[in-house]
């Protein structure tokens, strides 16, 4: 139950982080918009989404960690989270913006990413 609990909290935590990180790139405005105050009201409302991010992160991170009687040792739980990070980049650029092209480089990449999380869980 804690190994699928985690991966949830892990889930939705990476929906936040990546929209808080990318969500603002998908104007669609015609003029650029890069002055100073932009910048700061973009890095606060980022910030103000980020908190629901570690509102579950904290969490997954608690309740999956073997220090705290979970299945996953410290480095264990990272890659699963990057991976998982990765997996809902990988399907927010694909929602969200249609121009951006998935290459047989990225699948390679990826492939390599999946090789390492199973390295981490070889005993």
């Amino acid at each position: 139950m804690r190994i699928l609990l985690t991966i949830a909290l892990l889930l939705v935590s990476n929906s936040f982080m990546t929209y808080a990180w990318y969500g603002h790139l998908k104007d669609h405005s015609t003029e650029k918009k890069t002055g100073i105050w932009v910048f700061a009201v973009t890095i606060l409302v980022s910030w103000g989404i980020a908190l629901f991010e570690y509102m579950f992160m904290v969490p997954a991170n608690k309740i999956g960690y073997q220090g705290n009687g979970g299945p996953f040792s410290l480095i264990q739980l990272k890659i699963i989270q990057e991976v998982i990070s990765i997996v809902v980049f990988m399907i927010f650029s694909l929602l969200f913006f249609k121009d951006e092209v998935f290459r047989w480089n990225h699948a390679v990449a990826f492939l390599l990413i999946l090789i390492a999380v199973y390295l981490v869980f070889k005993k």
